[in-house]
C-alpha cells in the first residue's frame, strides 16, 4: 500500500502576518512549523503503513525552507519525501494549491490512499484535499475519525458528522481528510532523526510536473483577498480600587448599582 501525505509549513500562530496589498500571507523571516492537523494525517497514514505494509510519502508545496517539515515527517516515520517548490507557486489559492499537489501526485503515481489534515491553521479553510481529490478524479471522504478497515479495493471508515458518526465504505484509491480524534501524533525519533538528516530530497518545480503555467500563483488563483481587516475591541472600563475593608463594602455597593442600572439585577 502506498500512501501520501500532503502536508503544508505553517507560520507558528502568533507569528502570522499579511501583506496587505495582496492579501496573502508574509512567510519570510517567520518562524514555520508542520501544520498541526496535518501531523495526525502523518500518524494515521504510518499505523496503516505498519499494519499493511507498502510506503508512506509525504510531499509539500512551498519555499525551499519547507524541506525543514518534510525532514520532520522523514524524523516521525515516513518513508520519503518530496518538495514541489518554484517561484511561480506563490501566493496561490487553495484551487492553485490543490492543482499543483494533484500534478505531483500524478507524477508519483500508484497510490492507494491519499491523506490529509483536516485543514490548515493559516488559512483555515479544508478545501485542499478534497480539491485533490477533484483534479484527481477520486472519491474524497472527509472529517474521518477512524479508519475500520482496509481492503485491497476499499476500505472502511468513520465520518464525524453534527449528530455523530457515519460509517462509509469508500473504493480506493481515495482521498481522506482526518480529524483529531483519529490518532495521538507520535514524536520523532533519534533514529528518524538521523535518517531524515541524510536523506535526498527531490525538488521538483513546475517544469516536472504536468502543470499550466497560467494556472499556477496568484495569478492562476481563481479566489483571492481583497481586503483584510483587524477587529479593535474598544471596552470602557471603570477600576475601583479596595485597599480596606471599607473600601470593598463601597466597590461593592458600587458593583450593585452598576449591575441594577443594567437590568441585571
Amino acid at each position: 500500500m502506498r500512501i501520501i501525505v500532503p502536508i503544508k509549513q505553517v507560520p507558528e500562530t502568533n507569528a502570522v502576518r499579511m501583506d496587505e496589498e495582496t492579501g496573502t500571507m508574509i512567510r519570510e523571516g517567520v518562524e514555520a512549523i508542520i501544520n498541526p492537523l496535518d501531523l495526525y494525517a502523518i500518524e494515521i497514514a504510518i499505523r496503516m503503513r505498519d499494519e499493511h505494509g507498502g510506503e508512506v510519502v509525504v510531499i509539500s508545496m512551498g519555499p525551499p525552507k519547507a524541506v525543514k517539515a518534510l525532514r520532520e515527517a522523514i524524523a516521525m516515520g515516513c518513508d520519503s519525501a518530496v518538495l514541489i517548490s518554484d517561484k511561480a507557486f506563490a501566493g496561490a489559492d487553495t484551487w492553485a494549491t490543490s492543482y499543483v499537489l494533484a500534478g505531483a501526485i500524478k507524477r508519483i503515481g500508484g497510490y492507494d490512499l491519499i491523506i490529509c489534515g483536516e485543514r490548515a491553521t493559516d488559512g483555515d479553510t479544508g478545501q485542499v484535499g478534497p480539491g485533490i481529490a477533484s483534479f484527481l478524479e477520486l472519491p474524497v471522504a472527509s472529517y474521518i475519525g477512524k479508519v475500520d478497515s482496509v481492503a485491497e479495493k476499499s476500505c472502511r471508515v468513520h465520518r464525524l458528522v453534527e449528530t455523530g458518526y457515519e460509517v462509509l465504505e469508500v473504493d480506493l484509491p481515495a482521498v481522506l481528510t482526518v480529524v483529531k480524534e483519529i490518532a495521538d501524533p507520535r514524536l520523532p525519533t533519534l533514529r528518524g532523526k538521523q535518517k531524515a538528516r541524510k536523506m535526498d530530497i527531490p525538488t521538483w518545480a513546475g517544469g516536472d510536473l504536468k502543470v499550466e503555467p497560467d494556472k499556477l500563483g496568484l495569478n492562476g488563483s481563481p479566489t483571492r483577498v481583497v481586503k483584510i481587516h483587524k477587529p479593535t475591541v474598544a471596552r470602557n472600563c471603570q477600576k475601583v480600587a479596595a485597599a480596606d475593608e471599607q473600601a470593598v463594602e463601597q466597590a461593592v455597593d458600587q458593583l450593585v448599582a452598576f449591575l441594577q442600572g443594567k437590568d441585571l439585577m
